[in-house]
């Protein structure tokens, strides 16, 4: 049973579906393990049933809590983690006890805040009892450090093992007062949607490597990264040479919208859209919403291209060939905003293929590369046969 001062929580969690995951989370907890490590694929449930425990816990203690909610970015931990603790709350999310401003949760006995790792401030500010890391492979140790060394009771983390990083570089799992907890899909069986299933595993046969990343949850490698290299910026500069919109569209897919603009050699990305289910009609609303530039779209899509500049929006084919782009966009320095989340995660995935011989080809993984495609269509460009533009 977990146990806050005696009161009991995990009758509680009968109010929520919750996986085996949660259940070795909770009894960690129970043991007081200093550090609890959730390492595991995608699906797996791993930052879901972590916010779970730290809902019923911060809910249902008598005795005053804090507990810092952290992610690589302020943009990270709102569109990851904050959102997903909206949902887990559901009718029972009081807006009159959360400070929008300073991103903290208020419970009758306990606070929860939620913040980047990019703020020094935070990272090196006060003392607090619980602390969960989010996707912490993409935190610094020495941010890490800094943040469990301020942390009283336990320290929580959760990654899916891209590659190695400090945890299994320093042997962190090896202390007697730490738990691991390894997280497939298979864990979550009772809350993922059969469909979700069915394309983790159809993805899974494109890319080995892939595969034992986010289906099996076992260390990958990060040999062959097409960008291995790009900056992080809180906000784009001012003026740039050139600038515009790339466009991939999709449905299941998600359609995506990435602004692109060159200055001094170095290229400035910024994740404008990235959602599923849009019609071309929702599309067109909202890039009508943007700055008007020129936008640079999937050339296989010749009647959603037609129908974006019927609606008054200078759109055009992009030149296709995969290896001229990623030419193209490697000429330059990446800046990437940090709201860019989807953006910035498929850039760290963006691999090329293997053979059967693990031979690196030229060739990307198609897996996860939808702003990729965006990117390679704003930087080249196209040449239209006549303009597209009507009216």
């Amino acid at each position: 049973m977990v146990k806050v001062d005696g009161y009991v929580i995990r009758e509680k969690m009968n109010a929520l579906k919750t996986t085996l995951i949660y259940e070795k989370i909770a009894t960690a907890f129970d043991e007081k393990k200093r550090h609890i490590w959730i390492q595991g694929g995608t699906a797996a449930s791993k930052t879901w049933s972590a916010l779970q425990f730290l809902y019923l816990l911060n809910a249902y203690t008598k005795t005053p809590l804090l507990t810092s909610i952290v992610s690589e970015t302020v943009p990270h931990i709102k569109r990851g983690c904050l959102r997903d603790f909206r949902n887990i709350l559901g009718d029972v999310f009081h807006e009159d006890w959360f400070n929008k401003t300073d991103l903290i949760y208020h419970f009758p006995n306990s606070t929860i805040e939620f913040f980047g790792a990019d703020q020094s401030d935070k990272l090196r500010g006060a003392r607090r009892d619980v602390l969960f890391v989010n996707e912490v492979n993409n935190l610094s140790y020495d941010a890490f450090r800094e943040l469990d060394a301020r942390t009283r009771l336990c320290t929580i983390a959760d990654w899916n093992p891209v590659s190695e990083f400090f945890f299994h570089q320093n042997n962190l799992g090896d202390d007697p007062d730490s738990a691991f907890i390894h997280a497939t899909y298979r864990d979550a069986l009772q809350v993922v949607a059969p469909e979700v299933i069915k394309n983790i595993l159809a993805m899974g046969k494109q890319d080995s490597n892939w595969a034992n990343v986010y289906i099996h949850g076992r260390i990958g490698r990060i040999e062959g990264l097409i960008y291995p290299h790009f900056t992080l910026i809180d906000e784009l500069p001012g003026e740039f040479e050139w600038q515009r919109y790339g466009v991939d569209f999709g449905y299941e897919n998600p359609t995506t919208c990435v602004f692109t603009g060159v200055m001094r050699n170095t290229l400035y990305l910024d994740e404008v859209l990235y959602q599923t289910h849009l019609t071309n009609a929702d599309l067109i609303q909202y890039l009508k919403a943007l700055p008007q530039l020129d936008i640079y779209a999937d050339s296989a899509e010749p009647q959603r291209i037609e129908e974006i500049c019927r609606a008054g929006l200078r759109c055009y084919p992009a030149f296709k060939d995969v290896q001229f782009g990623l030419d193209a966009v490697k000429r330059y320095d990446m800046m990437v905003t940090k709201r860019s989340v989807n953006l910035i995660k498929e850039l760290r995935g963006y691999q090329r293929k293997r053979d059967k011989d693990n031979r690196i080809l030229d060739e990307p993984v198609k897996i996860n590369d939808h702003t990729m495609d965006a990117i390679r269509y704003s930087v080249v460009g196209g040449k239209p046969a006549r303009p597209l533009m009507i009216g």
